[in-house]
């Protein structure tokens, strides 16, 4: 840990947060600690390039790491194999339809070398009162009327900062993300941030970016006007099929 300590936030969920170019370096990204995670906090954590990530008996702790892992829109790649099985697909994708049970999926998936989740209870309720709001969003895979995968995350402006993603059936989230991006980049949308590595994220496409660089394209897209509430008509239904032609 370095020995400069991270910032203190104070009760008003409206108080500034310090700039994310300030966040430590061991651990990669610490910024603040304390605070809520009331809507406008949120909203302005996110709008300045910091997300909450903090487990089960922890202080609330707010990150921005350099690098950002991030996902350009036109930029998701599907192996060849999985296209090709797609191709034969039933599944169909919609938003915003099972918001609630798509957080809770996420928040039981196991993850490799994690114990439990940092996707509380508190955290459930902060995003799903965010969700009513029509700033937080899940794109969800349907077999039929079985949820199969799914991914949420919020969205201000024409940025779409991604949280997590889940499946239950082989395949599930990877059709959610790609169906995400396709959808964004119809809309001009060009970024969804992943926050940090792994390897399943780099086998789809995700680019390191240096903090810079992602911070001064997060303060461009949350300018944007876009429209706010469920996207349920505006995403539609779309056809898992249609992704085997993606690259």
């Amino acid at each position: 840990m370095s020995a400069r300590l991270p910032w203190g936030l104070g009760a008003r969920p409206d108080a500034p947060f310090p700039p994310a170019e300030t966040a430590l370096r061991d651990p990669d990204g610490l910024l603040a600690v304390g605070g809520d995670l009331s809507p406008l906090r949120l909203l302005n954590a996110y709008a300045s390039g910091i997300f909450p990530w903090f487990s089960e008996g922890q202080p609330l702790l707010w990150w921005s790491p350099d690098p950002r892992m991030v996902f350009r829109t036109d930029g998701v790649r599907l192996s060849s194999r999985f296209r090709r099985s797609l191709r034969a697909s039933s599944w169909t994708v919609r938003a915003d339809t099972s918001f609630a049970e798509v957080i809770a999926a996420c928040a039981a998936s196991p993850r490799p070398g994690q114990d439990g989740t940092w996707i509380t209870d508190a955290m459930q309720q902060a995003y799903v009162a965010l969700h009513r709001r029509g700033h937080a969003h899940s794109v969800e895979v349907f077999d039929a009327d079985r949820l199969v995968g799914g991914i949420y995350g919020v969205a201000i402006g024409r940025m779409f900062f991604g949280e997590s993603m889940f499946s239950a059936a082989s395949g599930g989230s990877k059709v959610a993300l790609a169906a995400l991006a396709h959808r964004l980049a119809q809309w001009g949308w060009p970024l969804i941030d992943a926050q940090v590595e792994n390897d399943h994220l780099l086998s789809m496409g995700a680019e390191h970016w240096p903090r810079t660089r992602f911070l001064a394209l997060v303060r461009e897209q949350v300018r944007l006007e876009a429209p706010t509430g469920p996207w349920t008509e505006r995403f539609g239904d779309m056809d898992a099929a249609l992704l085997a032609g993606l690259g």
